[in-house]
């Protein structure tokens, strides 16, 4: 986990993990609710979703430290 205010290749290849699960729950959402297979426009709300996920995974991750305590900075190292 990066440093409170930072983020590394770690945590933006998490944060595109918790996008794909998210796009691909909504999808099974649509599908399940309409009882069929989601349309074009269902795809780009699907990946609008994706992508406000991932986005709010990074800004969780900007605002925690390295022990995943929101709003602290980290604690000096010796």
């Amino acid at each position: 986990m990066s440093n409170f205010g930072k983020l590394n290749l770690f945590d933006l290849g998490k944060g595109l993990i918790v996008a794909v699960i998210g796009a691909v729950l909504t999808a099974v959402l649509a599908i399940v609710q309409s009882g069929t297979l989601p349309t074009l426009a269902d795809l780009q709300k699907i990946g609008i979703v994706a992508l406000t996920v991932g986005i709010s995974y990074l800004i969780k991750n900007l605002f925690t430290n390295g022990d995943g305590q929101p709003l602290k900075k980290d604690a000096p190292t010796e």
